[in-house]
């Protein structure tokens, strides 16, 4: 049995263009969040901030444009509205909160 040297990382195998490469992964590659494709249901933080005031809660129907919730940042208070009909599956804020660029502030279906 061939024993792994101290400090060296797993290869990964990585396919471009139907050809397979074996490398050793860096550590930006290794920190990298996963991929999530854009989902129209979840309503997310378009910048970091604070939540100032929830208006809707879990079950409650919801018109495209109606407002979810009160988002400050950089002083301004930016009202975040439904952007279709539907129903309020998941709200995963509630006021107070400091949330972080992308976080998924309600979920509609």
């Amino acid at each position: 049995m061939k024993k792994r040297k101290k400090g060296k990382k797993d290869t990964i195998r990585l396919v471009v263009d139907d050809v397979t490469y074996i490398t050793n992964p860096n550590k930006m590659y290794t920190l990298r969040k996963p991929y999530r494709p854009f989902n129209p249901n979840i309503v997310s933080s378009f910048m970091p901030g604070n939540i100032q005031k929830v208006f809707v809660k879990k079950g409650q129907a919801v018109k495209e444009g109606a407002e979810l919730c009160i988002l400050e940042a950089m002083k301004m208070k930016n009202v975040i509205l439904a952007p279709a009909d539907g129903t309020v599956k998941k709200v995963n804020i509630k006021e107070g909160d400091i949330v972080p660029k992308n976080h998924p502030l309600v979920e509609l279906h």
